[in-house]
């Protein structure tokens, strides 16, 4: 951290502005904390001490504190608790050395090692663990027990001051029993330990929705209830609105508001009470002033408006006895003008988000005051309030997307309604063929009722729909703007590729001293400079591709660039873009009819020049180098003088002859054959050959082709002293054997290359020929051209690191299982093989001169790579190595580096040593393998085969560093006990060697979900600034890699908040799509929403969070806020979301970027896709019922909370009431006609002449807008592979059914998250994502199917029957 940007020369003293730095960041949480409790900070600095020095101590206390903290590094203010305390203690050791008061003296060391360990962090972890057991495996309620957000929020109240320190273990908060005693053995004593939850109970019922969204819904239904007045009036317009009868009508809406803010009171309460023991007075004064306050609105508005209402019957008669005299029909409005007085005020403050920000963040107990009624003071959720630009661009996305949903539900939904509702409630029914299920019901209201019900529900949910249409138009509009899609094609590649040299030296090659200079460079050199920058790092990405064998040896040939172009006179492209410029040269020059040269040039684009004359200059170089005799190369000389004079002279076409070029084609074609042949030794034979080829290709320059030819072999006549015939027999017969042998290797790339411009067809222009190949080469060409921040030196990028939860799943495949045949006798390896026919034809072309054992080994990769295995993940990762070490190498170069070695490897040694030095200093790769331990003592053949795999791969790559937990039997007073530690181990000769083993309070795992206590357990292991995490299931690429320094920067770029990301959202691609149709279904729509949907979340929305996805964090902020997850059991299922939200409360900032993307693995068959939608919907389902989803709910101004709802919990609750609707609609048409009203009203001639039944349920239909939902992914494929594409996509999509597929998932989605909010029953489903080359019985169907599907769907077909 501290030696970036600085000189190395001199370099012993810490710079105290990096220290601070430092400190600021790490204390920004703890001295928040202090502020919050109002108590005095412990860092504290005496006069004349040495303060970095005391700096550096607080910092190591703190990192020491939080590496041993195990699962409490889930509580980030009880770590500041223990800080808080300790420092006190460092400081009394340091500069006192007495007890403040107690007058004992400080003890200068511990009791024991373990003394922190036992004494601080296993009572508290005790606490934890026993609250678990609460859980019962998560089938009690929440309410029953405590998790970690419930402890840590313990300290967020001074009361935690009162645990004294050392910490009093009798105190309440660590007093409690393991279990509910049973009800025959319950005592008083028993029921008093169990402690209430803290500020917040997780109570299972849909009321969630509504207590975290109130505004939303009190909106909808106020907007609703107004439109109805407004098309129930007599003209039935919007302009009826102004009509003073109708404007009255409509101020009953502030009636139906005081009954939802009552509602919502009274849900405060009741959803609250198990944590009113644990609430402050002030708190709790606050739910019933706030219940007291819309209880008297609900009866002070209904006596106003009645008071307002002439002639009153009803009900509102009822109220108006209770106004007595207050007849002046103004009081109903002075009611509602004071009534609306805090909407008022928060809609001014709304346009001011800094004075909101400040009110919300202060501690001064007058502003406290005041905040006090708004929302309850809590530590989180404080000043998350945008800037104005981000705010008003938002604001304008839902004004917009609000004025066409109400437009539409008036136009659409409502008023097509109310006509036909007029005449039905009108029409008497005696006759009924059934029988009449609600007799005493006047007007028909059944009717009524089964006709608007499926409407409404569709009022409710097509808000889902419109926001599907303007992010896809939003989207859409900002992806264009970023430049994505521009190359998409090899035809636009080729277009561009001139270009792409400059753009990657603008932004992947650091700035240098020699800069500038760079003014006094022509744009020739700046060109040649930009070359050799690219070339190194292109041709490594074009090596990658062929190690990852899409791309066969002939198209890395074409797609390769030279290193260097100085022995030419023009650039060298790839022979890709130069693919059949030299035979289209060739005809375009023999049947040219003119004269003049200029004519024939006009003929020829600039890569057709630039071939010409490479193909030229290189003929030129070989056959120079090839002679050995002074009169033969004065003969070559004199040809090429001719040629280079009459060029310049305009007379090349009187000259030469243009008819002889395709004979001299076909001889220089025999001859680089020739020259290429893979001969050992050079033999007498073999040099024959060559000069005969070479004697021929002389003979048709002189002879055929130039016109002045005999006159060149004349003057070399008439200089030596043989005859005529004695030369032709003797020129060009001595050559210097030395270039032939394989040690020349430079010589031996040049010929290849003449070779290639010269036979190169036009089919090159189509390398690769491999679709992803051809994905990763545009997108990485085209992410050149997009916007992202300059690239720092490697001495001065952040350092980061990767890690990357594994539990037991694949590592890499074996034999038995590559060859395991299925029912129909088809094996994994034949399944891979052709569905990846050209990756296997390229592999084995790569494996061709294998002994057979090691072909083996490399078929297991082969196929292991094509998988979701953690083999993948690992190679994927470690680009990141390769990458930083190409790029130190580059840097330590400069300019030379394009007349070095093809490869890094074969740099000088010490540059290599400081490069591998230098990229492992900067990048830290820890896989956590949580029972690698147990795998290494297991004796199960899969334990010793995972053991043995990962093993394998720290060996191979020495930067990989294992995480696990480690169980021991130790004895302990005579008695054996368990022991756990975090272990991390790297690879060594052998055998894996031990690094670090860390003492743990307990099983880790034990208390949370299993995926955040792995990750937490080894987070300590890793290092740097930044921290990528990664699932086992993602790859990455050698060229994203590369980008890697770039993406790291934005996290020094201020946001308008004055404000750095804390979370950098990267895009991904998911490479699972060609499996099977279902995985392209799949594939599809996870695309659309790691791509666009995050666009439009992180801009303009601004409500990005964290989605599992490979987003980079900023490790500081994080492992000083609780870590990069929530671990509560059964709540935080969904763990990666609820790093996001964390972040968010916390007053963090979530951007993502597009110009860098990490290869993403999803599920391929239709039993693991639906185990992850059921997975998805369980979390959503908890996020419902969580916190986290509340506090943003309230806190989130109202467009803000829009965008949360919509794109998180809303979604889901979409689709559970898309499928209601259904139920509702078959179900009013069923009483319909089981009633015989549907029959008699048909029969009515005033309905069956105005047609007034079928307008009614018209309207209905409209639920099947869902089609639009599909509008996002459209618009993505589109952006990136053009429309047409995108259509024809679609189309095929339609054809395999995919609607089918995704209605499908829609039902199973719904039943997941309605069971998990009533009934709970959440879970961690192992999808398996190996490949599904089997056929699933249909009894194990119909088990996973059949509440969710089967019988809803038997109940549906048995409903449209009787319809």
């Amino acid at each position: 951290m501290d030696v970036r940007n600085r000189s190395l020369v001199d370099y012993n003293v810490l710079n105290s502005g990096t220290i601070q730095k430092l400190e600021d960041k790490i204390f920004k949480n703890y001295r928040s904390w202090c502020n919050y409790l109002r108590c005095k900070s412990h860092l504290r600095f005496p006069e004349k001490s040495d303060n970095q020095r005391l700096k550096l101590i607080y910092i190591a206390l703190y990192l020491l504190i939080w590496g041993e903290a195990s699962n409490i590094r889930f509580m980030p203010e009880c770590i500041c608790y223990i800080f808080h305390n300790m420092a006190h203690e460092v400081y009394g050791i340091l500069y006192r050395n007495v007890h403040p008061v107690s007058g004992e003296t400080y003890e200068t060391a511990a009791p024991d090692n373990e003394a922190f360990l036992k004494g601080v962090i296993t009572p508290i972890y005790q606490v934890l663990r026993k609250e678990a057991r609460r859980n019962k495996g998560g089938k009690a309620s929440h309410s029953k027990w405590r998790n970690y957000d419930d402890l840590n929020e313990y300290f967020w109240s001074d009361r935690c001051l009162k645990l004294n320190w050392p910490m009093d273990l009798k105190a309440d908060f660590f007093i409690h029993s393991d279990e509910i005693p049973p009800a025959n053995e319950r005592t008083a004593q028993g029921t008093g330990k169990r402690k209430p939850k803290t500020n917040f109970v997780e109570v299972r019922t849909f009321w969630h929705l509504f207590r975290s969204f109130d505004r939303m819904w009190i909106f909808l239904i106020l907007a609703l209830q107004a439109m109805i007045i407004v098309a129930w009036s007599p003209s039935g317009s919007i302009a009826a609105f102004f009509d003073e009868d109708v404007f009255k009508s409509v101020l009953s809406i502030f009636i139906t508001s005081a009954f939802l803010n009552l509602l919502q009171a009274s849900l405060d309460i009741i959803l609250s009470l198990n944590a009113w023991r644990s609430l402050k007075v002030t708190q709790i004064l606050r739910y019933l002033l706030k219940f007291a306050v819309a209880a008297a609105w609900a009866v002070v508005l209904p006596i106003g408006y009645s008071s307002s209402v002439l002639n009153p019957t009803g009900l509102v008669k009822f109220f108006s006895t209770w106004s007595m005299d207050w007849q002046n029909q103004s009081f109903y409005t002075y009611a509602i003008a004071i009534y609306l007085i805090p909407n008022i005020l928060a809609a001014i403050i709304f346009f001011l988000p800094p004075l909101r920000r400040t009110m919300e963040r202060s501690n001064w107990r007058i502003v406290t005051l005041v905040m006090w009624w708004a929302q309850p003071k809590l530590y989180v959720g404080r000043g998350m309030h945008e800037d104005m630009f981000s705010l008003l661009k938002y604001t304008l996305f839902w004004v917009l997307l609000i004025i066409c949903k109400l437009a539409f539900s008036f136009y659409v939904e409502i008023l097509p309604l109310v006509e036909p509702t007029r005449l039905i409630m009108e029409i008497k029914v005696d006759n009924y063929q059934w029988h009449e299920f609600f007799p005493r019901l006047t007007h028909n209201f059944g009717v009524v009722i089964s006709i608007w019900a499926p409407v409404l529900l569709v009022y409710f949910l097509d808000a889902q729909i419109w926001y599907a249409i303007f992010s896809t138009l939003a989207g859409g509009i900002q992806g264009a703007f970023n430049h994505l899609g521009e190359i998409r094609t090899l035809g636009m590649l080729r277009s561009r590729f001139e270009s792409v040299p400059s753009a990657f030296s603008r932004h992947l090659v650091p700035s240098s001293d020699e800069d500038a200079t760079r003014n006094r460079l022509t744009d020739e050199q700046q060109e040649r400079k930009n070359i050799v920058n690219f070339s190194h790092v292109w041709n490594e990405f074009i090596f990658s591709l062929r190690e990852e064998d899409l791309i066969s040896n002939h198209e890395r040939d074409l797609l390769l660039v030279p290193y260097s172009s100085r022995d030419v006179s023009v650039v060298q492209w790839p022979p890709f873009l130069l693919a059949s410029k030299i035979p289209i040269a060739l005809d375009m020059a023999k049947d040219f009819k003119g004269k003049e040269d200029a004519e024939l040039y006009k003929k020829m684009d600039d890569y057709m020049r630039s071939a010409v004359t490479e193909c030229y200059e290189t003929l030129k170089e070989i056959i120079d180098g090839l002679l050995e005799d002074d009169a033969d190369k004065g003969i070559v000389s004199q040809i090429c003088y001719e040629v280079e004079m009459t060029i310049q002279q305009n007379q090349f076409l009187n000259a030469f002859r243009m008819s002889g070029l395709p004979m001299l084609s076909e001889y220089l074609e025999r001859f680089l054959k020739l020259l290429l042949s893979d001969q050992e030794d050079a033999d007498d034979t073999y040099i024959s050959q060559i000069i005969n080829a070479l004697q021929s290709i002389i003979e048709v320059i002189t002879q055929d082709i130039m016109t002045q030819g005999h006159e060149i072999l004349e003057r070399a006549h008439s200089d030596g002293i043989r005859d005529d015939s004695t030369i032709r027999e003797q020129r060009f017969g001595r050559i210097n054997v030395g270039h032939l042998g394989h040690h020349n290797k430079n010589w031996k790339e040049k010929v290849k290359r003449l070779h290639l411009l010269l036979t190169t067809k036009e089919s090159a222009i189509n390398v690769p020929w491999n679709l992803d190949a051809r994905r990763r080469i545009t997108f990485f060409a085209n992410s050149l051209f997009m916007n992202m921040p300059k690239a720092p030196k490697v001495r001065d990028m952040f350092s980061f690191s990767v890690l990357t939860p594994y539990y037991k799943e694949d590592v890499l495949y074996s034999d038995d299982e590559l060859h395991k045949e299925n029912e129909d006798g088809i094996t994994i390896l034949f399944y891979l093989k052709t569905i990846y026919r050209d990756e296997w034809k390229n592999f084995e072309e790569r494996t061709s001169t294998k002994v057979a054992k090691e072909k083996m080994e490399l078929t297991r990769q082969w196929v292991s790579y094509r998988g979701q295995t953690l083999a993948r993940t690992v190679r994927g990762m470690m680009y990141y190595r390769h990458a930083l070490q190409l790029q130190c190498l580059l840097e330590f170069e400069g300019d030379q580096a394009g007349s070095s070695a093809l490869a890094p490897v074969q740099y000088r040694n010490a540059c290599f040593d400081h490069a591998q030095a230098l990229a492992d200093f900067k990048f830290t790769y820890v896989v956590s393998c949580q029972v690698y331990g147990a795998q290494k003592k297991s004796t199960e053949a899969r334990d010793r085969s995972c053991y043995s795999n990962i093993l394998n791969l720290m060996l191979a790559n020495p930067s990989l560093r294992i995480a696990y937990i480690d169980e021991r039997e130790l004895t302990v007073n005579g008695k054996s006990q368990k022991s756990y530690y975090s272990v991390l181990v790297k690879g060594g000769d052998k055998y894996d060697e031990e690094i670090y083993r860390i003492r743990l309070p307990g099983p880790p795992t034990d208390i949370g979900e299993g995926k955040p206590e792995n990750q937490n357990h080894a987070i300590i292991f890793t290092r740097g600034e930044a921290l990528q995490t990664i699932d086992m299931n993602q790859d990455n690429y050698f060229e994203e890699a590369f980008k890697m320094r770039n993406v790291l920067e934005e996290l020094k770029k201020s946001h308008r908040r004055k404000q750095n990301p804390t979370i950098l959202g990267v895009r991904e691609h998911i490479f699972t799509g060609s499996v099977s149709s279902l995985a392209w279904f799949m594939s599809n729509q996870e695309s659309s929403f790691v791509t666009i949907g995050q666009r439009v979340l992180a801009s303009p929305l601004r409500v990005r969070f964290h989605y599992g996805h490979p987003d980079i964090f900023d490790r500081l902020f994080h492992i000083t806020r609780g870590g990069i997850s929530k671990a509560s059991k059964i709540i935080n299922l969904s763990e990666d979301i609820f790093a996001g939200y964390n972040t968010t409360l916390r007053g963090g900032y979530v951007t993502h970027h597009e110009y860098i993307q990490v290869g993403k693995g999803r599920d391929v068959g239709m039993n693991q896709i639906s185990s992850f939608e059921a997975k998805v919907a369980n979390g959503n389902g908890e996020q419902t019922l969580s916190r986290d989803v509340y506090r943003l709910g309230r806190r989130f101004d109202f467009y803000r909370m829009l965008s949360f709802y919509f794109t998180t919990v809303g979604f889901y609750f979409s689709s559970m009431v898309t499928v209601i609707t259904v139920y509702v609609f078959l179900y009013g048409r069923l009483y319909l006609v089981m009633s015989g009203l549907d029959r008699e009203i048909l029969m009515n001639p005033v309905i069956n002449d105005s047609k007034v039944l079928e307008q009614a349920m018209a309207p209905q239909s409209i639920f099947q807008l869902g089609f639009f939902l599909v509008l996002p992914m459209v618009m993505e494929i589109g952006l990136e592979k053009g429309f047409r594409t995108a259509l024809g996509d679609f189309v095929i999509m339609q054809l395999q059914l995919a609607s089918v597929f995704f209605t499908f998932q829609l039902g199973t989605k719904s039943h997941y998250f309605g069971r998990t909010i009533l009934h709970g029953g959440s879970k961690y489903r192992a999808t398996g994502r190996g490949f599904v080359v089997f056929h699933a019985k249909f009894a194990e169907n119909y088990r996973l199917y059949s509440r969710s599907h089967f019988v809803k769907g038997i109940g549906i077909m048995y409903t449209v029957d009787l319809v």
